[in-house]
């Protein structure tokens, strides 16, 4: 296989344009000498079609995000380095309206370029890998978006059709698995000299999961590792003298087959030299996260002692490793290196400010479809009769997964009406995706009474999920819920303000099912971990788990409504997989929320209250939401909430009576 590609010096020599002295040398550049050369790669990561400082779903600017931000970042950096790179590691195409937009309405004909790739178009990648919602709406959309970006894309763990070769080599990869791209480099002395620079990507295995409809039957997936060991020493073969692996996949030491995070274990193959990670949604290196882990050192930016980086999400920050190359005779080796995730934001007190300004000929790409975008989510589908808000979303039934579960539910009878399941009855688990978290103080939906336009529709159900059906039985859907519950922590009755959210726990898996009554005993530990391993077995959390006002019969069979992620295994539930699933929907939970507001005109997502923590006497937790919470404490019913001061970050804090 010939993967050598000839690159332009171009963007590569960024020469020596700014004076030297009104900058602040990077170590490496300061002391290489005539053998030896400094290389930046910077990485852009998750952007999900975040191209502008722009929140869609709340219609207002947004200064923790957009591309437009992260590319003064990279022209920053590119001004002032000898050699520099810059490369993405997936998840561009779907995550804001403005993907939805261009694939629901607009479309992709042969020759469009998609609004993302017009952005990163002018920024001059060298090269991209793919993201697992890279394939959320299809993968003849995706071929379209890729065909018109003007860098490569690599993947050497996706295989064109469903048939693994004995030997991954041998795959029939959808992309080529890796470029070596023969560039020039300058160093200490300023003399150029040839180098042959090998990048290879990675996707995880999970999306023939995630998005089975799209790629059952069509594609394939290896272990990352796996494949990674197979090509590596190829491209060494080959020449390559640095190896720079795009991981879309995040960081975990707990090594298991087949994994979604599997970049620490990447870090530990032979001839790779630096990761860049990501899909977590995370930072590193950095002070908070990934934390006492072995092998990873959050502060060094190293994995298994090499340098490694995550740029955040939405353009949030630009991932930045520094490597310092030496020559040993026609060849170059990592001799040191340093990682930097930089951020195009800071907090100051309550306030977010940002610290760079926009790169005005990205935000001159996407003009148009900016436009298009705001035309799309203004536009008004019904009305609500009562607020819709998620503030207390994880302490109490809300309206906004409410109305989640009422559209399920409205859609899934009919569609069963004249089937074997027509007389089941329907539950519905739905799960609050904006409830602040890393998200910040304002990630909340908050839709006043009255009109609902698209965007509100969009703020509710952030993510093109499609709907799924599962028959279970009542003792499955006690350990769903059982499951769900492992977001609180455990409490120690009469005792005051102790911490509820395990704040490990994702919240888009914390499910409430609607159509039984139940309640969360705290004092008990959670049965399930955040990854689905069982960590008190005897524990039981649910209490009083009714349906029809009568305590749930274990071998009843129930219809649960849910979407794909779930139904697919998503969040790792007891027994939840798509063995359970009786019937796919082609349409996305969020069109169904659209067809529900249409069809009743106007809504009532009043929370019924179908769940509650018991009660637990002289007992209190604290909780964080947003500040804007206050304004609806009066709305909660089952549980008293009341203010507790402020919190980090720009969060409120609360207390509930158990």
């Amino acid at each position: 296989m010939n993967t050598q590609l000839a690159m332009s010096r171009r963007g590569f020599l960024a020469g020596t344009a700014v004076t030297a002295g009104l900058i602040a040398l990077h170590p490496f550049s300061a002391r290489a000498q005539a053998n030896q050369a400094h290389l930046r790669i910077m990485e852009t990561t998750d952007i999900h079609v975040n191209v502008l400082p722009y929140d869609y779903y709340a219609d207002k600017p947004n200064d923790t995000m957009g591309l437009s931000r992260t590319a003064s970042l990279i022209k920053a950096v590119r001004d002032e380095a000898t050699n520099s790179m810059l490369v993405d590691n997936g998840d561009f195409i779907q995550g804001s309206p403005m993907g939805d937009y261009i694939a629901y309405e607009r479309g992709m004909k042969k020759g469009d370029v998609h609004p993302v790739i017009k952005a990163m178009n002018t920024l001059g990648y060298d090269c991209s890998t793919l993201g697992n919602h890279e394939f959320n709406y299809g993968l003849s959309f995706m071929d379209k978006v890729l065909a018109g970006a003007n860098y490569p894309f690599v993947c050497a763990n996706l295989i064109r059709g469903t048939e693994l070769a004995a030997n991954p080599r041998d795959d029939k990869l959808y992309l080529k698995p890796y470029l070596i791209l023969d560039k020039q480099i300058k160093d200490g002395s300023g003399a150029e000299h040839p180098i042959k620079i090998g990048i290879i990507g990675f996707v995880p295995p999970q999306i023939m999961v995630w998005d089975a409809r799209n790629l059952s039957g069509n594609v394939a997936t290896r272990d990352i590792v796996q494949a990674a060991e197979a090509w590596v020493p190829q491209m060494k073969e080959e020449g390559a003298d640095v190896v720079i692996a795009l991981s879309h996949s995040g960081i975990d030491t707990k090594k298991t087959d087949m994994m979604e995070n599997a970049s620490f274990f990447l870090a530990g193959v032979d001839g790779i030299d630096a990761i860049f990670t990501g899909h977590q949604h995370l930072v590193f290196p950095g002070p908070k996260d990934f934390q006492d882990l072995q092998g990873v050192d959050p502060k060094k930016g190293t994995l298994q002692g090499k340098q490694a980086v995550m740029g955040g999400f939405w353009g949030s920050h630009m991932g930045l490793i520094d490597l310092l190359l030496e020559r040993d005779g026609s060849k170059w080796k990592v001799v040191s290196g340093t990682s930097e995730a930089r951020p195009i934001s800071e907090r100051k007190g309550r306030d977010t400010v940002a610290t760079v300004k926009d790169e005005q000929k990205v935000v001159e790409a996407v003009d148009a479809e900016h436009k298009a975008t705001l035309d799309y989510v203004r536009r008004p589908v019904g009305k609500t009769s009562a607020p819709l808000y998620s503030y207390f979303a994880l302490v109490a039934d809300d309206p906004s997964v409410q109305i989640v579960s009422q559209a399920q539910t409205w859609y899934i009878k009919d569609l069963l009406k004249e089937t074997q399941w027509k007389d089941l009855p329907v539950l519905s688990a739905a799960a609050p995706f904006k409830s602040g978290g890393r998200g910040g103080a304002d990630y909340y939906t908050d839709v006043p009474a009255g009109d609902i336009a698209i965007r509100n529709v969009a703020d509710l159900y952030l993510y093109p999920n499609t709907v799924r059906a599962l028959e279970v039985t009542g003792a499955q859907v006690k350990e769903w819920l059982e499951m769900s519950a492992g977001i609180f922590r455990q409490v120690e009755p009469g005792k005051a303000d102790q911490p509820l959210i395990n704040t490990e726990f994702p919240a888009y898996n914390f499910d409430v099912i609607d159509g039984v009554t139940y309640r969360i005993d705290l004092s008990q530990p959670p049965k399930y971990g955040v990854k689905g391993e069982v960590l008190n077995a005897q524990s039981n959390r649910i209490k009083d788990l009714m349906f029809d006002n009568k305590p749930i019969d274990p071998a009843a069979k129930f219809v649960v409504v849910s979407n794909n992620y779930r139904a697919g295994g998503g969040g790792n539930f007891p027994e939840i997989n798509e063995s359970k699933v009786i019937f796919e929907a082609p349409d996305t939970n969020r069109d169904v929320i659209v067809r529900y507001i249409v069809d009743q005109g106007t809504i009532n997502p009043s929370a019924d209250a179908n769940w509650s923590f018991a009660s637990l006497p002289n007992t209190s937790v604290l909780f964080e939401t947003g500040p804007k919470a206050r304004a609806f404490i009066g709305d909660v019913k089952a549980v008293k909430i009341e203010p507790a001061g402020e919190g980090e970050g720009g969060f409120a804090k609360y207390r509930i009576a158990l």
